[in-house]
């Protein structure tokens, strides 16, 4: 029987998403150095170690069976999954924020043709416009905290965890969007195919989750 290839996040989930495999009997390295590939201890599973945005692409196409990938990523990504775990680390918030100067968290108008940086461009189009507030959308990739400080945006959507890069650079949550944990995906046609060991396996993880 060969065995199930999961797609997991080098990074920052790296290291929980490796506990939450041993702790369901999938035993991997907690740090897997530079490998890109490797077999875990039971030999049930071979991983994939991929940037988080590409680990969607890698299941919906179906080069992995399954993989785990923060809920952020999935926001912004056109690639088709079934979600079928929330696994509930990795937790942060997707919020907008601004100068805590400029007053718009204690109702301050915003401008009549709002600038907004952000690396989430798909949620802060929609989160403005269900709301009809016009908008430019300045996509960037770095530290977003920087665009309203230099007057190059009004506000940035960005993840939150802590807050204390916000307070860092003064600035405040307006507005809560939506919350991100990590997500254990499924590429549909490897779940029929896979039936018994896929749907076990998320059964597993739902029972370590309390579900």
């Amino acid at each position: 029987m060969s065995s199930l290839t999961i797609a997991l996040p080098k990074g920052s989930l790296y290291e929980e998403s490796a506990a939450v495999l041993a702790a369901i009997g999938i035993g991997i390295p907690s740090d897997p150095g530079r490998r890109l590939t490797m077999t875990s201890t039971d030999g049930s599973a071979e991983l994939l170690l991929l940037r988080p945005t590409d680990v969607p692409a890698y299941v919906e196409f179906g080069a992995a069976d399954c993989g785990i990938v923060g809920k952020d990523t999935l926001w912004e990504s056109e690639r088709s999954v079934s979600e079928a775990v929330d696994l509930e680390f990795g937790a942060c918030r997707l919020v907008v924020a601004a100068r805590r100067a400029d007053g718009f968290h204690e109702g301050a108008r915003y401008p009549t043709f709002l600038r907004v940086a952000t690396k989430f461009k798909r949620m802060a189009t929609q989160y403005f416009s269900e709301r009809d507030i016009p908008c430019e959308i300045i996509a960037l990739h770095g530290s977003v905290e920087l665009a309203p400080i230099v007057g190059l945006a009004d506000v940035i959507v960005d993840l939150v965890a802590t807050g204390s890069t916000l307070r860092e650079h003064d600035m405040v949550v307006v507005d809560d969007i939506a919350r991100s944990t990590a997500r254990f995906v499924l590429n549909p046609v490897a779940y029929r195919s896979k039936y018994a060991r896929l749907s076990a396996l998320c059964d597993r993880l739902k029972r370590k989750q309390g579900v």
